[in-house]
């Protein structure tokens, strides 16, 4: 397994360190730019929780290429502990996502002042951003395998929005069913959805382990 992680990393390094520059700029021009706009803070957490995932999940694009998918079926590893590591890994990169976020969001809250309405804003815009990247997970993985492999892309793409559309679903849905809400029912909603895609996210490992198995080269 720690072999399969270390290709995982290396294989999305290049991407990362690209990433990684411009996520700095980003957080620099969020603390020096007075926070009375929060749409940048906001900008700023969501495409360090989403792009550091999508990054990862792009990056699979590679073993495509190089063939590396099939040659990693004859070396000592179960089918299942591969699929283990996928998830892992994005789950791994969710959590830097969260940690860019996080900072970049201190420093701002530090300088500035708490730029939202709500003390619960913070911590919903941090299960937006997990629980788009969990989601996005969940629908990319059985589409790799099931689909193939070259249309990677697409399959981006599809999760992505699957992701946005989850989170726009679930909020719309708590709005309607808790149209005042105070921050204790705020927070237990968040609560509920980041178990949802939790949920979702072992389920969709369960089945994409399934169809790997079944999935013949």
């Amino acid at each position: 397994m720690k072999g399969l992680l270390k290709n995982n990393f290396y294989a999305t390094l290049s991407n990362v360190k690209v990433f990684s520059i411009i996520m700095f700029l980003f957080f620099v021009f969020v603390i020096i730019i007075d926070n009375r706009i929060p749409l940048l803070i906001i900008s700023y957490m969501l495409l360090g929780m989403v792009g550091f995932s999508f990054n990862f999940i792009a990056s699979l694009r590679k073993e495509s290429v190089t063939k590396w998918s099939k040659y990693k079926l004859t070396v000592p590893v179960k089918r299942s502990e591969i699929v283990q590591s996928y998830f892992l890994s994005l789950f791994l990169w969710l959590v830097v996502g969260m940690i860019f976020a996080g900072i970049g969001v201190a420093f701002s809250v530090i300088l500035h002042g708490f730029p939202f309405d709500r003390n619960t804003d913070i911590f919903m815009m941090f299960v937006v951003g997990v629980g788009i990247s969990l989601f996005m997970g969940t629908i990319f993985f059985p589409l790799f395998y099931l689909g193939g492999e070259e249309r990677s892309e697409l399959f981006l793409v599809i999760s992505l929005l699957s992701g946005v559309g989850f989170i726009m679903a679930s909020s719309t849905c708590m709005n309607i069913l808790f149209p005042e809400m105070n921050n204790i029912q705020i927070i237990l909603c968040g609560v509920v959805i980041l178990m949802t895609a939790f949920l979702m996210f072992v389920f969709s490992y369960l089945l994409t382990v399934y169809i790997y198995q079944k999935k013949e080269y």
